[in-house]
């Protein structure tokens, strides 16, 4: 079955720096197009960044741009979110987000992993 595992996460300071990573498994990992999402308390689910399948292009929240680098390693079947300076407002449980079809022209099904938290605290 499809599985992605996120790890990376901590307690980082305001200025701070860190990888998260998420290593998917059970599906074709190079053809799928990838996301990060967060989720801070009380706060909907945000879109943070996306990747195409083959790391052609990407797109980033406004919230994000300049300060935050998806890519990926499909020989790792590994997609990473690289966070430089950090903002106590990163503050936020961060999803790795897969988007598995069965065929070109199937209907997408979209998987989660199960979160790594980010805490940037001064």
């Amino acid at each position: 079955q499809v599985q992605l595992v996120e790890s990376g996460g901590g307690l980082v300071q305001p200025g701070g720096s860190l990888r998260l990573s998420c290593a998917g498994s059970g599906f074709t990992f190079s053809i799928a197009p990838m996301r990060w999402y967060r989720q801070a308390p009380g706060k909907e689910r945000e879109l943070v960044a996306h990747i195409f399948s083959d790391g052609s292009n990407t797109n980033y929240a406004d919230s994000v741009k300049g300060r935050f680098t998806i890519s990926r390693d499909n020989d790792r079947n590994t997609v990473y979110l690289q966070m430089n300076s950090l903002r106590p407002e990163d503050t936020a449980v961060y999803y790795c987000n897969a988007e598995v079809r069965a065929a070109w022209y199937s209907v997408p099904d979209y998987y989660w992993g199960q979160g790594t938290q980010v805490t940037v605290f001064s």
